[in-house]
């Protein structure tokens, strides 16, 4: 029998594993586009001279040490919301520790916002490059390939995106191998070009990077722009640390990732100063002829397990921004039955496929989408650093001379990134911009609009405990049974209460006024899911029930009446109830709180959120909707 200590260590090798397959696909694959971006013909400013290129070495393995080791997997990785991470669950958890209703409580949603929506640019353009660019090694061992790169890209992504409705869980447990398999033939192609020209090591140095600004400074500046790619995908680090914890992302970072990414990096940097001619596609000419076809597949399948990851980060991020209160609501969609976080959301699936079917045909190389990358990853470093500064502040007391001494350097690294790639913004960078303020308007009108018609829905439905007065002094016929009325507060009456008991008369012996609450954590133990309120009355037949979920759970209704039934805060059978729900019909009228544009967007939202019978999991059979207008 195992001793309990190898049990432990086997699962935590199992967690490491399964971290290279979903954590750093992105990050991983860097390599097959970075170097050659930064040396492309396109900057024509980078050469393929020994300062060029140690200081390019240079400053790439400072971008990923400090960024990734230091930013990310020592600091940003403690600020986990209930174990949960990602742009928009470091605001949630960094709105609770902010004075509410100060300035910085609506600043750190609306940095939420932006970021969530940098993401979407992101999961975008990650698969396009990733794919494109491993691709393209077809055309440096067969060059009379090379027209079929764009064909061949398109057909891979149709099937990526057609295949997400099937789930990852049988997938993804090859991820991980394969991805090991990826790291170490990064370590070995690297580590062979380094055994040749060992002196590339001392490109590990700062004072290369250091030199390199100070003797080029308009040439390291644009180089910038691209030695961030070298660095994509840092952020996954963070958002998926729910599924595998910080230690398991923390030991496979440090113990593979890391030093197989620095021994390719080198290794590219060797090649590129014995071939400069090597700099058109470092990474695929370090293999030798014969092996560059293999590596083209292994490189195609390590970029479609990247892609696969970015592709399920959205999902997450569309349903926690949905939770929130910025998105109306979506069907989502289980894939698997023992991984609560393996979702499947059509609507987010399409609309990416859409968006990178039409970027491989408008761009049609790595190295053009290369200059798009940029501003998204940029954007959302300076976004992540902002929030984790005012968490650090407002939670854990950090002093200022602390915050200064980890926030100024990055702020430092960041903004020149940032502003490195603000260069390229009228050729490619405008694209992740365009999305992300798509993307952030849609949020922020969802929100505005949804407040708006809360207001407007609490005026015409009046307040509860004087319609539950009402019923004492003018008693309704009561009919047998429980009618469950969904309803957003316990402060107004439900339109379908009112209606039923005022114009057919009737009531239920029993009636719950249920509301759903999406809290600021992923999950909701069942011992605080639901908290009742007799509305003054114990003895009542009325009783509100406010049922809490985290911004990762379903709003499952049934089954939390099932758990409110089993701790006996009620006694009724929730799969013998009828559910009731206000079915709201939107018009759109003269007020001046949103503007005509914004209103036909907020109805055009609402008009496809998903069926809240799907959504909260109601039998279709036992659920009854009555409807009102309500005019915006």
């Amino acid at each position: 029998m195992d001793h309990p200590t190898t049990g432990a260590r086997r699962g935590a090798a199992t967690l490491a594993l399964g971290a290279l397959g979903v954590v750093f696909g992105d990050i991983g694959t860097s390599p097959l586009y970075a170097l050659q971006t930064v040396f492309s013909i396109d900057h024509n400013t980078v050469a393929a001279t020994p300062d060029d290129v140690y200081g390019v070495i240079s400053l790439v393995f400072w971008s990923i040490t400090l960024v990734v080791s230091v930013k990310y997997v020592v600091f940003i990785l403690r600020a986990d919301n209930d174990g949960e991470g990602g742009v928009m669950a470091l605001a949630a958890l960094a709105r609770t520790a902010v004075r509410p209703h100060g300035r910085r409580f609506g600043l750190v949603m609306l940095l939420g916002v932006l970021g969530a929506s940098l993401f979407y640019g992101d999961s975008v353009i990650t698969p396009a490059i990733s794919v494109m660019s491993a691709i393209e090694g077809l055309s440096v061992g067969a060059p009379s390939l090379a027209h079929l790169v764009v064909p061949i890209g398109a057909v891979i992504i149709t099937a990526l995106f057609a295949t997400q409705r099937f789930g990852t869980a049988v997938v993804g447990r090859l991820f991980g191998p394969v991805m090991a398999l990826w790291f170490v033939v990064l370590a070995v192609l690297g580590l062979g070009q380094v055994v040749r020209d060992p002196a590339i090591i001392t490109g590990l140095s700062p004072h290369h990077a250091v030199a390199f600004v100070v003797q080029h400074p308009f040439v390291a500046f644009v180089a910038m722009g691209a030695v961030v790619l070298s660095i994509t995908g840092a952020e996954a680090l963070y958002a998926d640390m729910g599924h595998f914890g910080r230690g398991p992302i923390r030991r496979a970072w440090f113990v593979v990732v890391f030093p197989a990414l620095t021994l390719n990096y080198l290794g590219q940097g060797a090649l590129i100063l014995e071939d400069p001619a090597a700099a058109e596609s470092p990474f695929f000419r370090l293999a030798p002829e014969a092996l560059r076809l293999p590596l083209v597949v292994l490189a195609t399948i390590a970029t479609v397990i990247a892609s696969q990851a970015v592709i399920s980060g959205a999902y997450s991020v569309s349903r926690q921004a949905e939770r929130l209160g910025y998105l109306p609501r979506l069907t989502v969609l289980h894939t698997s039955k023992q991984e609560r976080g393996q979702i499947y959301v059509p609507a987010v699936n399409w609309s990416l496929f859409v968006g990178v079917v039409l970027l491989l045909v408008t761009f049609q190389s790595s190295e053009r989408l290369a200059t798009a990358y940029g501003l998204a990853v940029t954007g959302t470093f300076l976004i992540t650093t902002t929030l984790f500064l005012i968490y650090a502040q407002s939670a854990w007391g950090w002093s200022r001379g602390r915050l200064l001494a980890l926030g100024v350097p990055l702020a430092l690294l960041e903004l020149t990134y940032f502003g490195a790639n603000v260069t390229k913004l009228f050729h490619g960078g405008w694209l992740p911009v365009l999305i992300a303020l798509l993307v952030a308007t849609v949020m922020l009108t969802w929100q505005r609009g949804r407040t708006l018609v809360t207001q407007r829905r609490s005026e015409m439905e009046g307040p509860l405990e004087p319609f539950v007065d009402w019923l004492h002094e003018d008693p309704v016929t009561k009919v047998p049974g429980t009618a469950v009325f969904l309803h957003p507060d316990k402060h107004s009456t439900p339109l379908a209460l009112r209606e039923n008991a005022m114009f057919n008369h009737v009531i239920h012996e029993t009636v719950l006024v249920v509301s759903t609450s999406a809290e600021n954590v992923p999950f909701v133990a069942d011992e605080e899911r639901v908290v009742l309120d007799h509305l003054g009355d114990p003895y009542d037949a009325i009783t509100h029930l406010t049922l809490r979920f985290g911004f990762q759970e379903d709003q499952d209704v049934p089954r939390a009446l099932g758990v409110a039934r089993d701790l006996g805060i009620i006694d009724v059978d929730p799969d013998t109830a009828y559910y009731f729900l206000s079915r709201i019909t939107l018009q759109r009228g003269p007020g001046a709180e949103m503007g005509a544009w914004r209103k036909r967007l907020f109805l055009g939202l609402a008009h496809n959120a998903a069926s809240p019978t799907q959504y909260f999991r109601l039998p279709e059979d036992r659920t009854v909707a009555m409807g009102a207008a309500v005019v915006l």
